[in-house]
């Protein structure tokens, strides 16, 4: 390898950037791990509060500290009358990631100190920010996916917890204690994964010292692709493709041989399966269970095994999440949305470490086009 040779790894594959002490996958365990902590375990004993808190201050937060958190994030849930206008002038027809992305470009218009400035204290510039959009992300999602079925605006509830509060805007009632806690766990699991496509956006995007609006506005725009976040709508369009379990062998076949992606299997960093699958699944189980419909699991197995013999992958977290979704009644298309809003805590986490060591990411090129030509 030379300098005029140099080794080029499509996709960034195998480039380490940078350090992060947010998330990393220990490799003997195959577990994620938010801060040191295994996410498994923080979905069976975390709120999703306590998860956002973690990911933010680098510690779980002690009673009083979680109580003041809460008061923060409660405080903020509310959508300003401009933004919802905004939302309500974008046609239906658009996806909900657009919406999304267009809603937060509002908020931070609205913003008046929303510029880095000098960056002495980076996390006293982002916190703010981040802990505002957490909070009014679910106001978003949840607008945006009543008013497409001619419904209105929820206002938020002070009184309710973040998933609780969440389904309440989205279906007008906080659903039974099974439904929600299922939720709260995607939440957790979806909440961050290190330096994946609309992480390292963000991080770009703050390492040239925008805004932290353009970071997080930048990042809804990577996840939108069905490469990355988009993965959990393309698990229900197939499952609603296939129908019923005793179809998905002959479906999968005819999709192999068409040689279509099958999203939902397979991950870049995971060699030996997701480790959030397990939890994720087993939460899917509950909402299974909840609604009387196996035929909802029957397929999923089907699939599942079906892949592992035809071709060894297993799935990843969006092919449990996206049937789990589903079941709680959220439309296909605003499965993303859902994804984006657990994944601006990470978002804004790397944000704030990006621009606490920060160094522009302007990466080389090798140059393959005509040699140098003048013109006649």
């Amino acid at each position: 390898m030379s300098e005029q040779n140099p080794e080029i790894r499509k996709g960034l594959a195998g480039v380490v950037v940078d350090t992060t002490a947010i998330s990393s996958v220990n490799p003997e365990t195959n577990s994620l791990l938010y801060r040191g902590y295994p996410v498994q375990e923080l979905a069976a004993r975390c709120s999703f509060e306590e998860v956002a808190y973690l990911l933010w201050h680098g510690e779980l937060p002690g009673d009083d500290d979680l109580e003041a958190f809460e008061a923060l994030e409660r405080g903020q849930r509310d959508l300003a009358p401009n933004v919802r206008r905004a939302i309500d002038d974008i046609p239906t027809t658009a996806h909900p990631m657009d919406v999304l992305r267009t809603a937060v470009s509002v908020i931070g218009a609205d913003d008046a100190d929303s510029e880095f400035g000098a960056l002495a204290d980076p996390f006293a510039v982002v916190y703010p920010k981040a802990l505002r959009l957490l909070a009014q992300l679910p106001a978003i999602v949840a607008y945006d996916q009543r008013r497409r079925h001619g419904l209105p605006y929820v206002a938020p509830r002070d009184d309710l917890d973040y998933s609780s509060n969440f389904l309440h805007m989205t279906f007008g009632e906080v659903p039974d204690a099974v439904v929600v806690d299922a939720f709260r766990v995607s939440l957790v699991l979806y909440a961050e994964h290190s330096f994946n496509a609309s992480t390292f956006t963000a991080r770009v995007i703050a390492s040239t010292l925008s805004d932290v609006y353009s970071a997080v506005t930048g990042a809804i725009g990577a996840l939108k692709g069905p490469l990355h976040g988009g993965a959990n709508e393309a698990v229900m369009v197939a499952f609603e493709e296939i129908g019923s379990a005793d179809k998905a062998e002959a479906w999968l076949d005819d999709a192999l041989a068409s040689k279509r992606k099958i999203m939902g299997f397979g991950h870049r960093v995971y060699k030996n399966g997701d480790s959030r699958v397990p939890t994720m699944r087993a939460s899917l189980e509950t909402l299974v269970e909840h609604y009387d419909r196996p035929d909802v699991l029957d397929l999923y197995t089907a699939l599942e095994q079906a892949m592992e013999t035809r071709k060894g992958i297993k799935p990843n977290l969006d092919y449990p999440s996206g049937p789990a979704y589903n079941l709680m009644g959220f439309d296909t298309q605003t499965f993303t949305p859902l994804f984006a809003a657990a994944r601006v805590s990470g978002w804004t986490a790397h944000i704030i470490e990006q621009l606490s060591s920060n160094a522009l990411i302007r990466p080389l090129s090798q140059y393959n086009g005509p040699a140098e030509r003048h013109l006649a």
